[in-house]
């Protein structure tokens, strides 16, 4: 049998690609094997004429709707795949997401519905999870968005079933929808499946992995013989391929083997964190980074517990997890793509499919249960040729984990530090002043504030007398408030970690030694140590020592060493080869007045 011989080709394939140091994107079909290179979805600058998308034969209106999301050349498995599935043939492919599957099956089925006038659907397309099905359902409306005759219906769990029963019995060309809720509506003949012609599993390895064999079995053998199949999965474990052998005929094989460009776009880097300060290390991290971020967790409870804990801090935090309602889910997603959510702490299942823009960082609170949970998070982030970051968080008893992880994904990931009290201030004070400077450099197109601008600043000159340096410090203080503008939190804890772990795993006693010396040799070298009248009982903070410092002298905030106060003094390590007229300055320093 034909489907089988090339069936075992593509283990052959699969076995030496593994085998390989450096993976290859691969493409196979039953005539032709052919390896290509993997390439980000590019964004048009020019005109129809450079539109690689032409060599297709799209009608205008999906070339026009191509042209307005700025698409210019299509992927590899997008030349691959749209030429096979425009002259009718079933289809098995392999790729990840974010190589533009999607548009490699929507496309041309679109193109072949384009003047199709009948009421029921003639496409349906199978999705793991509700967000996929949207998310899927979504590409189809943007892509056909010039044809005003063409209608979509994502059907799922969780949302009001007579709606969707409405959306059936218009009009429908292709319906998106969960195995569940799809046979739910087979069964009630409120989806009428006799004119169905083409059947699309998307992420089908995933389908599996949450039981839904049976369901799609089910559902196959409801619909009509002859019809067109594509099957699409990031892993082609031997169920899916037995599926294949049982329902697809003489289909095209693509395999877009995983290979590292796919993540190459992505910062991956882990910390040392003990279980009982995982929170706190969060809450660090998220004060260097915390617009477009995912936290995975592994648990309902988790989501809500750091959820409440980040809203207590002042972040904008939304949940995504199973017991959230359909409505609920979707509301969360398009709040957090337009900015009004800047963290969202999720499940696996319940982010599967997410994908958001402006995602920036995924932080992996929870250790992930295994290579291809891990290559699901972090591909939140770094999509479609966009940089991103990944923070897996580590304890002690997850240090092997690490190193099987970084073995299967054949990368190095990059070990990193909490963040230290000194190290969050610098980022506080680098954002303060670039937001000033963001504002004085705004032109601000409205006449009435410009004028009540130039009043007040009149007013503030003539009647009390402030000149521009006094203004501008008060303006300064009224964006910053009452709340203590640095970080003045004991943060010990963060260096002994540090230390203790790098020891642990890096160096033996004798280099702990030889290291110990050097730091402190550096530190008696670099610093010397000025003693200020003026300490707990004047209710002085670290935060006010190192404004007055750097207001008063040069000296650099990132210079100041250690801070130690006492009852009525304070002791600070400073730069010892400091000018006379520094040290002067620091003589007649002032600490809230």
């Amino acid at each position: 049998m034909a489907l089988k011989k090339d069936s075992n080709a593509l283990d052959n394939k699969q076995e030496k690609s593994q085998n390989e140091d450096t993976p290859l994107l691969e493409l196979t079909n039953l005539e032709k094997k052919k390896e290509i290179e993997s390439q980000p979805l590019e964004l048009s600058k020019g005109n129809d004429n450079e539109n690689g998308f032409l060599e297709f034969g799209f009608n205008q209106s999906i070339l026009n709707s191509l042209r307005n999301k700025g698409y210019k050349n299509p992927t590899p498995i997008q030349k691959a795949a749209i030429p096979e599935l425009m002259l009718g043939r079933d289809l098995l492919g392999q790729a990840q997401t974010g190589t533009g599957k999607t548009a490699a099956f929507a496309l041309p089925l679109i193109e072949k519905l384009s003047d199709n006038n009948e009421l029921n659907a003639k496409v349906l397309v199978m999705t793991p999870t509700r967000e996929l099905a949207t998310q899927v359902a979504e590409s189809f409306k943007s892509y056909s968005s010039e044809s005003s005759n063409f209608k979509t219906v994502a059907i799922y769990g969780g949302t009001d079933y007579r709606n969707q029963i409405s959306a059936l019995k218009r009009k429908v060309d292709v319906v998106v929808g969960t195995p569940g809720r799809i046979m739910d509506h087979i069964r009630q003949g409120t989806f009428k499946i006799k004119d169905i012609n083409c059947l699309v599993l998307d992420e089908a390895d995933e389908m599996l992995n949450m039981g839904f064999l049976e369901d799609i079995e089910w559902i196959i053998d409801q619909l009509p013989e002859n019809k067109q199949m594509v099957l699409f999965s990031a892993t082609m474990p031997s169920e899916i391929r037995n599926i294949a052998k049982k329902y697809l005929n003489d289909p095209a094989e693509i395999l877009i083997k995983s290979v590292k460009k796919e993540t190459q776009l992505i910062s991956q880097k882990f910390l040392y964190v003990q279980r009982h300060h995982k929170l706190d290390a969060l809450k660090r991290i998220l004060e260097i980074n915390n617009e477009g971020v995912i936290i995975f967790v592994r648990t309902k409870l988790l989501t809500n517990s750091i959820a409440e804990a980040l809203e207590n801090s002042g972040h904008t935090v939304a949940v995504l997890n199973g017991d959230i309602p359909q409505n609920q889910r979707e509301n969360t997603v398009d709040r957090l793509k337009k900015g009004f959510i800047n963290i969202l702490v999720a499940t696996d299942v319940a982010a599967r499919g997410l994908d958001v823009e402006r995602i920036k960082l995924v932080v992996n609170y929870d250790f992930p249960f295994d290579k291809e949970t891990y290559t699901h998070r972090i591909g939140r982030t770094g999509r479609a040729g966009r940089s991103g970051e990944a923070i897996l968080f580590v304890n002690q008893r997850e240090k092997h984990f690490l190193r099987n992880l970084e073995n299967s994904t054949r990368t190095k990931i990059e070990e990193i530090n909490i963040p230290s009290n000194k190290i969050i201030n610098e980022k506080r004070m680098e954002k303060l002043i670039e937001n000033v400077s963001e504002s004085s450099l705004a032109k601000d197109e409205n006449e009435e504030n410009k004028a009540l601008i130039v009043d007040v600043l009149d007013s503030l000159k003539e009647k009390y007398s402030m000149d521009d340096s006094n203004i501008a410090m008060a303006a300064i203080n009224l964006v910053i408030g009452n709340k203590s503008f640095f970080v003045d939190e004991d943060d010990s804890w963060i260096h002994k970690q540090n230390n203790t772990d790098r020891n642990r795993s890096n160096r033996n006693s004798n280099n702990r030694m030889r290291n110990s010396n050097r730091r402190n040799n550096y530190q008696n070298d670099s610093f010397e140590t000025y003693k200020f009248n003026f300490g707990k009982f004047d209710g002085i903070r670290v935060a006010n020592i190192i404004s007055s410092i750097c207001n008063s002298t040069n000296i650099n905030g990132r210079s100041i060493g250690k801070i130690q106060i006492f009852n009525d003094y304070s002791l600070v390590d400073l730069p010892r080869d400091l000018h006379k007229e520094t040290k002067n300055k620091l003589k007649k320093i002032k600490v809230r007045n």
